[in-house]
């Protein structure tokens, strides 16, 4: 028992290094399994985030928790790696901003085609009961129901048995009855008209709101960039010294003028 206790002891007195020792060590990737999570789960959120709105919530929940247990395990699973420098997260970098432009323009998409607006929304200014008045109630959407569903006549079936019955579909195509059946109305062409418009409305206003939050807070705070300027300046004026001083030195020394010292 007194062993085993000042094995405790001496085991408790060894540097943090040497405790640390005993640990699992870092893959040899490194940090990419955790970038790779970071950045799918980035991709799932905004991409399919019209589709799921909660998925932001969710996914900040988890992050929240897998915070303290990522502390958890790099403080007390795993060795600690070796410190290196870095400017940025590097190609991470690219591939976020890739998938943010995909997310912007898949998002525009999802609410333009599966979304029901659009559709009312031409209908109400060119085809509903308040053309030429403008877009005032619900009023104006009175017969958007009956508009957006075409005819189709059962006996153009292959058995004919349902001659005289006609069901309906959504869709905007012709009836059965008029000289070109089943083509497209000039509705469906306005419809997809005004599809179109949003996406690029949306997308374009989507980029340039983030390109203006981009230019108003910048990568890297100006005091930070200060620092490092002034760095880079100390340290060229301490290589420019330190040539200099070893010119004068070889002048004393060979007792000869350098074309490229300075005077």
């Amino acid at each position: 028992m007194k062993r085993a206790g000042e094995q405790k002891k001496s085991k408790e007195e060894l540097p943090q290094w040497d405790r640390d020792w005993s640990l699992q060590p870092m893959n040899a990737h490194g940090l990419v399994d955790e970038y790779l999570e970071m950045v799918l789960q980035f991709g799932f959120t905004t991409i399919f985030v019209a589709a799921f709105p909660l998925a932001p919530l969710l996914a900040l929940l988890n992050n929240i928790i897998e915070i303290r247990l990522d502390a958890y395990k790099f403080v007390t699973q795993w060795r600690r790696p070796m410190p290196a420098r870095a400017t940025d997260i590097g190609i991470w970098h690219g591939i976020l901003e890739g998938i943010g432009v995909v997310a912007v323009i898949t998002n525009a998409f999802v609410i333009a085609i599966t979304s029901d607006y659009i559709p009312r929304f031409v209908y109400a200014f060119k085809y509903g009961p308040c053309v030429d008045r403008g877009y005032r109630n619900e009023k104006c959407l009175r017969g958007y129901l009956n508009n957006s569903l075409s005819v189709f006549d059962m006996g153009d079936l292959r058995n004919g048995t349902y001659e005289n019955q006609y069901c309906r579909y959504r869709d905007y195509r012709a009836p059965p009855w008029s000289p070109e059946p089943y083509e497209f109305t000039l509705q469906f062409w306005h419809v997809l008209a005004a599809r179109l418009a949003f996406i690029i409305v949306f997308e374009h206003l989507v980029f340039g709101f983030k390109t203006f939050i981009a230019h108003m807070i910048p990568d890297m705070p100006k005091d930070l960039c200060d620092r490092m300027r002034r760095e880079k300046y100390l340290m060229q004026e301490m290589m420019y010294e330190a040539e200099l001083e070893h010119l004068q030195k070889e002048r004393k020394k060979n007792g000869k003028r350098y074309h490229h010292e300075w005077p």
